[in-house]
């Protein structure tokens, strides 16, 4: 069930619900203002990263999609810093709009997010890239990062 469902599904969820949790449960603020403002840097970054690694997808007009096998390797770009720039802009949207409204209930939504993606999608996609582009891949994991 959890892998019929796009990561960007869980992304939008967890944006949802980081705003629904903050309004409904308004019990445990943690971060102040001006303290909150910090939240917007990482919001900045996750925007950045994931344009930027979605924009070379557009580029070299390979898929997007996690369920089907990569036809392109790309390791240009963002993609030298990180292997999954893309969840990682999503991670980073989701953790700075928890900063922002500073309840440590809303951090639950970055970290769930977090375990999702790490447990039920990034290793299916890394077996598939490893069966299409096998040495090539493992040297390239042997290098840079899964998130950061």
């Amino acid at each position: 069930m959890i892998k019929k469902i796009m990561p960007s599904t869980y992304f939008y969820l967890g944006v949802g619900l980081i705003i629904l949790v903050h309004f409904v449960f308004p019990i445990s603020r943690i971060i102040y203002y001006p303290y909150i403002l910090i939240g917007i840097f990482p919001i900045l970054f996750g925007v950045i990263a994931d344009t930027l690694a979605r924009s070379l997808f557009i580029k070299n007009k390979t898929t997007q999609k996690h369920s089907k096998m990569p036809d392109k390797f790309i390791t240009k770009g963002i993609y030298k810093i990180s292997r999954n720039p893309m969840y990682l802009g999503m991670l980073s949207i989701l953790l700075g709009e928890s900063i922002l409204l500073g309840d440590l209930i809303t951090f639950i939504f970055p970290l769930a997010f977090f375990i999702i993606i790490n447990l039920f999608f990034i290793p299916p996609e890394e077996k598939n890239m490893e069966k299409k582009f096998s040495k090539r891949y493992l040297q390239y994991k042997n290098k840079v990062r899964r998130w950061i």
